[in-house]
């Protein structure tokens, strides 16, 4: 997603938990995935290329690394480590056909709107057709605006650029993967937080 989207849905998500300053190191973290850097050989920061397992992986040893973080007393650590993990988690609805399988499932003639969507559907979160899109080497010259319209049509269907929901430009699917990642981000400080003693909680939220 874009970095002013994941900016929105750390405050949004988190802003009545956190203090202000937790909530900007968080959000830096969480952006900072998103660096050329980031981009490049880490599949596991965005759920791309299918890699939903070391995805998974990759939020729990974040996770394990702001509790431990806590315990030490480095409550900065704790923030950057959460903000990685919540950028994960908040990329599997904009970069996997999640939100189209859970669109698939309901009723004929159901109207179900982006607030409805379910983010931890337990059948489609381990489903067969669960993809996330590929990151093909052509892919690179669509970030060039003159380039985009003549690139765009030779990408395979499994593409990021074609699947992904990073913005509103996306289409009326982006708000399904929008609502849904907000509210894994709030599942994933539920997660985070639910074994924590008060202290600890307390270093945490910094409140």
């Amino acid at each position: 997603m874009l970095t002013s989207i994941h900016r929105e849905m750390i405050a949004v998500a988190l802003g009545d938990h956190f203090s202000t300053r937790a909530l900007e190191r968080i959000s830096a973290a969480n952006i900072h995935q998103d660096r050329i850097r980031g981009q490049i050989g880490h599949d596991e920061y965005h759920f791309d290329n299918n890699a939903f397992e070391k995805s998974y992986a990759y939020i729990e040893e974040q996770r394990l690394l702001t509790t431990s973080a806590l315990r030490r007393q480095d409550v900065s650590s704790a923030w950057s480590a959460f903000g990685r993990l919540t950028h994960t988690a908040q990329d599997f609805y904009a970069h996997s056909n999640y939100v189209d399988l859970w669109l698939s499932r309901q009723p004929e003639g159901a109207s179900r709107t982006p607030p409805d969507i379910d983010p931890v559907h337990p059948d489609l979160l381990h489903a067969e057709a669960l993809r996330s899109g590929r990151i093909y080497p052509l892919e690179l010259l669509s970030f060039i605006p003159l380039l985009k319209p003549l690139i765009m049509p030779l990408l395979p269907r499994d593409s990021h650029a074609r699947m992904n929901l990073d913005s509103p430009a996306r289409g009326p699917k982006f708000d399904y993967a929008f609502q849904a990642a907000l509210k894994r981000t709030r599942i994933e400080f539920e997660q985070t937080t639910k074994d924590l003693p008060q202290d600890l909680f307390a270093l945490f939220v910094d409140k």
